[in-house]
């Protein structure tokens, strides 16, 4: 219970909290919409859903700031390929907030007449690019694991081991299974890289919906939420399951 309290009492916690329960009402809205005895349930759940959204768009009124902060720190990184990657992912992170922030003025009738589609496909945009730069810097991260196995297998095969040493030196690394093998095993040693790939991948379903680019539905949207919700709830309350700058 102590744990659950730290966690609820972080602006984070509180909107991934909001986050996890946003995405699993859209995802039992997709579930039971079909379904003629349950039109009180589905409206009941598609009001929590817009209240979670609304409340998480007042608990990022901030975030734009920590987002600059952030690529202010991001751009003291020593390798260049995390630091552009970071950097950028940062910076749109924050007018991906500035826009969210102009769509809860919006909500909440301070400003009727803006713009809402506009400003909406402004701020799927930035996020969709503040994801893929975060897929960028998380495939270096796994490039960079990927050839340092490689080269540690080509040292070892110069030298006598048994088969009882690491599954690595079992793996066939110019086929297409060695690799999904390589990249298993490497995923499987570094959960934080795991966990910040998943949790990137399952981001995209929103954006690539919203923009166009790959169609979905509500309940693969929802699905796809709740598990990056569910990652980011394990992330804070664990931080060493958080990957690193």
């Amino acid at each position: 219970m102590e744990s659950f309290v730290s966690l609820t009492d972080r602006c984070q916690g509180r909107d991934q909290l909001f986050r996890a329960t946003q995405y699993t009402c859209m995802l039992l809205s997709y579930l039971i919409e079909n379904q003629a005895d349950k039109k009180k349930l589905l409206m009941k759940l598609k009001q929590l859903e817009s209240s979670m959204s609304s409340g998480r768009k007042m608990f990022r009124l901030g975030n734009m700031v920590h987002a600059l902060v952030a690529a202010r720190k991001t751009t003291q990184l020593p390798d260049v390929v995390p630091r552009l990657c970071l950097t950028a992912s940062n910076l749109t992170r924050a007018l991906y907030f500035m826009c969210d922030a102009v769509l809860w003025v919006n909500s909440v009738g301070l400003q009727p007449d803006i713009n809402k589609p506009k400003w909406k496909i402004w701020a799927t945009k930035c996020y969709y690019f503040s994801l893929l730069m975060n897929l960028a810097r998380d495939w270096y991260e796994i490039s960079w694991r990927l050839e340092q196995a490689v080269q540690e297998e080509k040292t070892k095969e110069n030298s006598y081991w048994d088969k009882r040493d690491e599954e690595l030196n079992c793996v066939k690394y110019d086929s297409l299974h060695g690799f999904f093998v390589l990249l298993f095993q490497i995923l499987k040693r570094h959960p934080p890289l795991l966990l910040d790939l998943m949790k990137n991948l399952c981001d995209l379903s929103g954006p690539l919906d919203t923009l166009g680019i790959y169609k979905t539905n509500p309940g693969v949207i929802g699905f796809c939420g709740v598990l990056s919700s569910l990652v980011g709830i394990l992330t804070l309350a664990s931080p060493h399951l958080k990957l690193k700058q």
